[in-house]
C-alpha cells in the first residue's frame, strides 16, 4: 500500500499546487526556510552521543502556543529538539518564542518518498512527536524502518477524517499503523481511534493539553492601554469574534447594529482566522459605515466602531479585553469550528455555531455545563448578543461556568509529560545531566 501513495503522491500536489501557492502568496512568509519542505533541514548540529534528539511537529500556531511545557521538558530532561510547522505563521512564533529551546527550527517535509527520506537522514531523531491530527503515511514508514517510536500527543480525529478513514481502511492502516503510542485529547477522540483498530494497549487518554496553557493575564492599566491601542472606547462592552471566517463578520456586524439599536453601548472586536483577509473585513466595515481600525497599521489614531485583530498570535490577550465571546467557523455554512479553550480557560460567556465538527465534546461539555449558548445562525447571533449584552447577571453565570469548566479538566499537560518521560526512558540512551531552561519572550 505504501508504493501506492508513494506513486500517486506527486500527482496529488500536482493538483493541488495551484490553490496552495495561491494560498502561500496570500499568506506571505514561506520563503524563508522553503527548503525544509524538500527535506533540505538545515542549522543542525551533529548529533552526540548519548544526548536523545527528538522532532516535535506542530502544525500552526495554537498547537505551537500549547507546546511550552513540552519543549522546556524536553531540554530539562537533556534531549535536543528539531521544531518542524506547516504554516508560516506557525513558523514566526516558533522563531519568536522557542529559538533558545531547540537544536533546530524549519518546515515539515512534504509527505513524499525523497522529501521525507531526505528529512529524515537530516535530522536523525530518536523520538518523533506528532501533534494532534498530523498522521503522515511517509513520516511513519521512515520512522519505522529507522526504528524509531512515533507518539502522537493531544491527538484528535475530526468529524471529516473519521468519516473518512471509515470509508477507506487500507488508507487509515497508513495513517494509523506507524503510530507507537496516542494520547488522546478527548474520550470521543480515544473512542474514535478504538473503532478505527488501533490497539487499546497503545491508547491513553490524557485530555486536552490546551486546557492547561497559561494565558498571560493583563493587569487593569494593561487592559486599558490595550483598549486604546485598538481604538475602542473607554466605556461600554466589547463583542468578540474569535477566529472569525467568511460570512460571520457579517453576522457579528448585524449583532452589532442590533444590540446599538437597542440601546445596548457596545463595540466589536474582530479576529479573523486568517490575518490575510484584513483587507476583505475592512472593505465589509467601510460598506457598513462603521468607524474601524486594523490592529496591524498600528496605534488607532481615535475611537472606532470595529477594531480588527489581524496579527498573529494575540488571540488569548485579546480575548481578555471580551466581554462576550463568538466562536468562529461555527456558523453555517461552516461545521468544523475553531476552539473555545481560550475564552473558557479566561472564564468569558461563550456563543457557539451549531458546526463545532472539530471541538464537538468540548463544545458539548460546555453546552451541557451552562458554560455557553447556541445560537443555529445569523438572526439567533444577534438576538442573543443584544440580550446578554444587557444581562450582566446571565454573562456572569456563563463566564463562572466556564471557569468551573475548565478546572474540572485540567491536568492533560501533566499527563502528557509523563508519557513523554516514559518514552524517553525506553530508548535507553545514557542522558546528559539535566540543562538549564533559558527563559523565553511571551
Amino acid at each position: 500500500m505504501i508504493w501506492i501513495y508513494r506513486l500517486l503522491f506527486p500527482f496529488a500536489l500536482i493538483g493541488m499546487a495551484p490553490r496552495y501557492l495561491w494560498r502561500m502568496r496570500r499568506r506571505g512568509g514561506y520563503r524563508k526556510g522553503f527548503l525544509g519542505r524538500l527535506g533540505g533541514q538545515a542549522g543542525l548540529p551533529r548529533k552526540r552521543d548519548g544526548v536523545p534528539r527528538v522532532w516535535l511537529q506542530a502544525v500552526s500556531v495554537g498547537e505551537m502556543l500549547a507546546i511550552d511545557p513540552i519543549l522546556r521538558e524536553l531540554r530539562a530532561l537533556g534531549a535536543e529538539i528539531h521544531l518542524t510547522t506547516t504554516t508560516s505563521t506557525g513558523f514566526r512564533v516558533a522563531s519568536d518564542r522557542y529559538r533558545p529551546l531547540v537544536a533546530g527550527l524549519g518546515y515539515f517535509p512534504l509527505d513524499w518518498w525523497p522529501f521525507s527520506a531526505r528529512a529524515w537522514r537530516r535530522i536523525d531523531p530518536d523520538l518523533s512527536i506528532l501533534m494532534e491530527g498530523e498522521r503522515w503515511p511517509e513520516h511513519m514508514r521512515q520512522a519505522g524502518r529507522r526504528g524509531v517510536p512515533v507518539l502522537c500527543a493531544n491527538a484528535r480525529i475530526s468529524d471529516r477524517s473519521f468519516r473518512r478513514m471509515k470509508r477507506f481502511p487500507a488508507a487509515t492502516s497508513l495513517m494509523l499503523g506507524g503510530m507507537s503510542r496516542v494520547l488522546a485529547g478527548s474520550v470521543q477522540d480515544e473512542e474514535r481511534f478504538l473503532e478505527l483498530g488501533f490497539p487499546a494497549d497503545r491508547i491513553q487518554g490524557t485530555g486536552n493539553i490546551k486546557l492547561d496553557v497559561a494565558i498571560p493575564l493583563l493587569g487593569e492599566a494593561a487592559r486599558c492601554s490595550l483598549r486604546r491601542e485598538l481604538g475602542l472606547p473607554e466605556g461600554g462592552h466589547i463583542l468578540l469574534g474569535s477566529s472569525t471566517w467568511p460570512g460571520e463578520e457579517e453576522a457579528l456586524v448585524k449583532a452589532l447594529l442590533l444590540a446599538r439599536a437597542k440601546g445596548r453601548i457596545c463595540s466589536l472586536l474582530l479576529v479573523p482566522r486568517h490575518a490575510e483577509r484584513r483587507a476583505e473585513i475592512d472593505r465589509l466595515l467601510g460598506e457598513a459605515g462603521l468607524r474601524r481600525h486594523l490592529r496591524s497599521r498600528g496605534a488607532a489614531p481615535a475611537e472606532v466602531d470595529v477594531a480588527v485583530g489581524d496579527t498573529t498570535g494575540e488571540l488569548g490577550m485579546l480575548t481578555q479585553l471580551a466581554d462576550l465571546v463568538f466562536i468562529g467557523k461555527s456558523l453555517p455554512p461552516h461545521g468544523e469550528g475553531q476552539t473555545p479553550v481560550e475564552a473558557a480557560v479566561l472564564g468569558k460567556p461563550i456563543l457557539l455555531g451549531p458546526g463545532m465538527g472539530n471541538f464537538r465534546e468540548i463544545a458539548r461539555n460546555l453546552l451541557a455545563r451552562g458554560a455557553a449558548r447556541l445560537v443555529g445562525g445569523p438572526d439567533e447571533l444577534a438576538a442573543a448578543v443584544e440580550e446578554l449584552l444587557g444581562d450582566e447577571a446571565r454573562r456572569a453565570a456563563l463566564a463562572a461556568a466556564a471557569a468551573g469548566w475548565r478546572r474540572e479538566n485540567a491536568g492533560a499537560m501533566d499527563r502528557t509529560l509523563r508519557a513523554i518521560r516514559d518514552e524517553l526512558d525506553k530508548l535507553h540512551l545514557k542522558r546528559p545531566e539535566s540543562q538549564p531552561v533559558p527563559s523565553t519572550s511571551t
